[in-house]
């Protein structure tokens, strides 16, 4: 349970700063990137699961980051189109 929630703060963590990274042009505050990367991992593994992908967020590896990190780009750019 502990490695679990451990894996997600990091996939997390990861996957947000990555994405602020490309969408913001910069990195955000590390509580922020977690909410963005955990909230990208869910988007993301729907993303894939939608479009016939079998890699969903199962721990720390690769394609957990690749998915939640694709989940929080476009989580991002949502909200950058929403505050314009």
């Amino acid at each position: 349970m502990l490695e679990n929630l451990l894996a997600w703060l990091v996939v997390g963590a990861v996957s947000g700063w990555l994405g602020n990274l490309v969408v913001n042009k910069g990195s955000g505050s590390l509580v922020n990137n977690i909410i963005v990367g955990i909230i990208g991992a869910v988007i993301g593994g729907f993303l894939v699961n939608q479009f016939g992908g079998g890699a969903n967020v199962t721990g720390i590896n690769l394609s957990s980051i690749l998915v939640a990190f694709v989940g929080s780009v476009v989580l991002l750019g949502i909200l950058k189109l929403l505050n314009k």
